[in-house]
């Protein structure tokens, strides 16, 4: 993309306070984008050649939304942790391993997307950010849930093809959750605490495609309690 086409893009931004460069074969932050830092709310970089971002996206302060996805990121900066009004982060798709323990300073975050990436620890930086509705660690390669779960506040969790074989049972006093998806893991049907099906809010748990046949799971202890809650939901729906 030549200097005339972002000059284009740019004085559009600065109007509009988004700036859409997908799709345009970047490997690196273009310099003149620092120049926008004051202004964007909204800033999509998907769909290019990145494999890092500078530490300089701190200076995007009024950042709402970023869109990373579909990039050759393997981490996030810390500096990330400045955008404290974002509320949805998008870095699905990347071959992300690790995540910045600064990301619990934004408070506002309401969804984050790290699909498809090389996880291979649940990252408990996402515990205790109140407003976070929604969190996709799908297609990663965590293999455990751990008691620090506890502490997360969303609405749905997914966490589909993954290789989780274990799940703490204090995941069942999240004090929001009510969709859990577990597709496709290495779970065993004793892997699955009964405090989960009888004592939490979770009314959509999805666990086909692990280690058991799902009539197996409709025979576990707390089941029926669980099905009381999947079935309120529906008749709400309705």
């Amino acid at each position: 993309m030549g200097n005339s086409g972002l000059k284009q893009h740019y004085e559009t931004a600065k109007k509009t306070g988004t700036l859409k460069l997908s799709q345009r074969k970047l490997d690196e932050f273009p310099q003149s984008l620092l120049a926008l830092a004051p202004l964007l709310r909204t800033l999509d970089v998907s769909e290019n050649k990145f494999v890092h971002i500078p530490n300089e996206i701190g200076n995007f302060t009024l950042l709402r939304q970023l869109n990373v996805n579909h990039n050759k990121l393997t981490d996030l900066p810390e500096a990330l942790g400045a955008l404290t009004k974002l509320e949805t982060l998008n870095a699905s798709s990347n071959q992300i391993t690790s995540i910045p323990w600064t990301i619990w300073k934004l408070t506002r975050l309401k969804q984050v997307n790290l699909s498809d990436n090389h996880l291979a620890e649940f990252p408990p930086m996402f515990c205790d950010l109140k407003f976070l509705d929604v969190l996709d660690l799908s297609k990663n390669r965590i293999t455990t849930i751990p008691d620090a779960a506890v502490a997360l506040h969303v609405v749905e969790l997914n966490l589909n093809q993954n290789q989780i074989s274990t799940i703490s049972d204090k995941l069942a006093d999240c004090p929001r959750l009510k969709t859990l998806r577990l597709e496709e893991n290495c779970l065993q049907l004793n892997s699955i605490p009964s405090k989960i099906l009888k004592d939490s809010k979770i009314s959509v748990l999805t666990v086909e495609g692990n280690l058991f046949e799902m009539k197996q799971f409709a025979n576990l202890d707390g089941y029926d309690n669980y099905m009381e809650r999947y079935t309120a939901v529906k008749k709400k729906l309705f």
